[in-house]
């Protein structure tokens, strides 16, 4: 995958003004916090969870 997940605001200031970086890969620069990261995709939860059933029957 070569596309860069796209983050809409800091997670550490909730600032909206980032921009990409080019190292380390795929990270970004907070303009206010000056904090740079990086977001990473994992994947998808599929499974379902039901309210009421489990353990406690």
């Amino acid at each position: 995958m070569s596309e860069r997940a796209t983050p809409f605001h800091c997670p550490y200031c909730g600032e909206e003004d980032l921009r990409p970086q080019e190292e380390p890969q795929s990270a970004w620069l907070c303009t206010a916090c000056r904090r740079v990261f990086t977001v990473k995709f994992v994947g998808l939860n599929l499974t379902t969870q039901q309210a009421g059933r489990g353990a406690h029957s």
